[in-house]
């Protein structure tokens, strides 16, 4: 039986979009609708997590469609949990947009492109299909290009060009891809791709195919081929990077975990050693960007590219415990990102430079931000009792019980890497002296730290609830370990 309640998440943000974009010149009206329309798609994901829990996977058939024909969305626990904490996300990331964007980024349609990347972001994970998948990337990355440049700095307009050359690339090879695939099986249903590539068996076809759509993702995910990803991250404004930090190679991880772990299986298709050394390799070149730099904000970015790495390990070691941390470490790295750039974001902001060697003292007037800033390093670089830990512990754990000692060495040393960039952000901003250029510290207010203190609350909440939260993690790992269940949900009314 179909469950309408599935196209909400996508039909709430593309309605409050459209309503936007009249509302254009009434700044206020625009904060409070945009947030309304995320806080309903935030109760809409709930909903969805809870029937999942209590039903099974849910099934949407639009038009009455059934498989393999039309169009179809499927919430399974993983799907439902990565929409409900990218609501989480827009709203945090949202409300620090309120006091850090500009007027005039507000005034040129910043609300309905962030209401449009949603409709992208919710869509590529709900989806059931890959030509519906390259669609719902597509939303997502016009939204980005016209965000990442909304400003219009020359340095924003060469960032943009580069990302959208790069982008450009892998939705041709992304299209290429799915002409292949349909050419040979027939179908872009996911789960009945599943049922025929299984039944066709190792072939050479289908491993170029797989291999073409493990290049395209890894170049949406920032996995080895992230060389794009430093930069553009760098452009735009603080609120605009969190949200891409937080979900855009989210995308593609999970459009990554998706495709290997149900249509490509493990068993039809030898990809593991390809995900071994990319994971180990953009672990080990993020963790050198890391500790080259002393600009804040490359600091960040070279942090993100080591969580795609660390999420990477779990599908080449692709065991129980390895994909169940898949899914708690990626929840946690959306919220804990977003935290680090919106953070980050206000040490710029109240340090007025972005260079590590010109900051200094601001523990004296920004105490509380210091202490999230601290507690947002340690989540991320795993440290117990904090959110990453237990993610990391399990993807640790099936790596070592697989027999991947290498991978998990580069894994651990990473975290090391990541604590060390951390922690040296924290000493140089936040201790030693000011210079003398910047005896007058602006004042930021403090319900600019109100978005930080909810994810911090988060993080810190999930870390000690690790055990009750692992309860619903399980769910969404079990569907990745046997994607039976999803095929089962789509496929038994046909």
């Amino acid at each position: 039986m179909s469950n309408n309640l599935l196209v909400l998440p996508l039909l709430i943000p593309l309605c409050t979009a459209v309503l936007l974009l009249f509302l254009n010149n009434r700044i206020i009206l625009q904060r409070w609708v945009s947030m309304i329309g995320i806080l309903l798609g935030a109760v809409v994901s709930c909903c969805l997590v809870m029937q999942v829990r209590s039903e099974g996977a849910q099934v949407l058939h639009m038009g009455g469609w059934l498989p393999p024909y039309g169009i179809v969305f499927v919430a399974d626990m993983f799907a439902a949990l990565l929409t409900l904490t990218t609501a989480i996300v827009a709203a945090c990331c949202l409300l620090y947009s309120f006091g850090s964007i500009g007027e005039e980024r507000e005034r040129h349609y910043y609300y309905p492109f962030f209401q449009f990347l949603l409709v992208g972001v919710n869509g590529s994970f709900l989806t059931g299909d890959l030509f519906n998948l390259f669609v719902c990337f597509e939303v997502m990355l016009i939204s980005s290009y016209a965000l990442i440049v909304l400003g219009g700095t020359q340095r924003q307009l060469r960032e943009t060009l580069k990302y959208i050359l790069i982008n450009i690339l892998s939705s041709t090879l992304f299209v290429a891809a799915v002409a292949y695939v349909y050419g040979v099986v027939g179908t872009l249903n996911m789960a009945d791709l599943s049922l025929r590539i299984a039944e066709a068996g190792q072939g050479t076809i289908l491993t170029v195919i797989a291999l073409l759509f493990m290049i395209v993702f890894s170049l949406k995910a920032g996995l080895f081929l992230f060389f794009w990803l430093p930069g553009s991250y760098s452009a735009p404004p603080a609120a605009i990077t969190a949200l891409f930090a937080a979900l855009l190679t989210k995308v593609g991880l999970y459009a990554l975990i998706r495709t290997f772990t149900l249509i490509f299986h493990t068993d039809q298709i030898d990809v593991q050693n390809w995900f071994q050394w990319m994971a180990i390799a953009t672990m080990l070149l993020g963790a050198f960007g890391a500790v080259a730099y002393d600009d804040i904000r490359r600091i960040m970015n070279y942090n993100v590219v080591i969580s795609v790495g660390f999420l990477a390990m779990g599908l080449a070691v692709s065991s129980k415990d390895a994909l169940d941390g898949v899914v708690f470490y990626l929840i946690h790295d959306m919220l804990a990102k977003a935290l680090l750039f919106i953070l980050g974001g206000l040490i710029v902001q109240a340090s007025g430079t972005a260079s590590l060697k010109q900051m200094g003292g601001l523990i004296r007037s920004y105490p509380l931000m210091g202490g999230l800033f601290f507690i947002t390093g340690l989540a991320i670089a795993g440290i117990p009792p904090f959110s990453g830990f237990p993610g990391k512990f399990l993807l640790l754990r099936g790596g070592l019980g697989e027999q991947y000692y290498g991978l998990s060495a580069v894994a651990l040393a990473s975290s090391l890497i990541v604590l060390y960039s951390l922690i040296r952000i924290f000493a140089c901003a936040f201790w030693g002296e000011r210079t003398e250029t910047r005896e007058q510290i602006p004042v930021i207010p403090n319900k600019s730290l109100l978005p930080a203190i909810a994810l911090s609350l988060l993080v810190i909440g999930i870390g000690f609830g690790s055990e009750y939260v692992y309860g619903w993690v399980s769910l969404a790992g079990d569907v990745l370990v046997q994607p039976a269940d999803y095929m089962d949900a789509v496929l038994r009314s046909r």
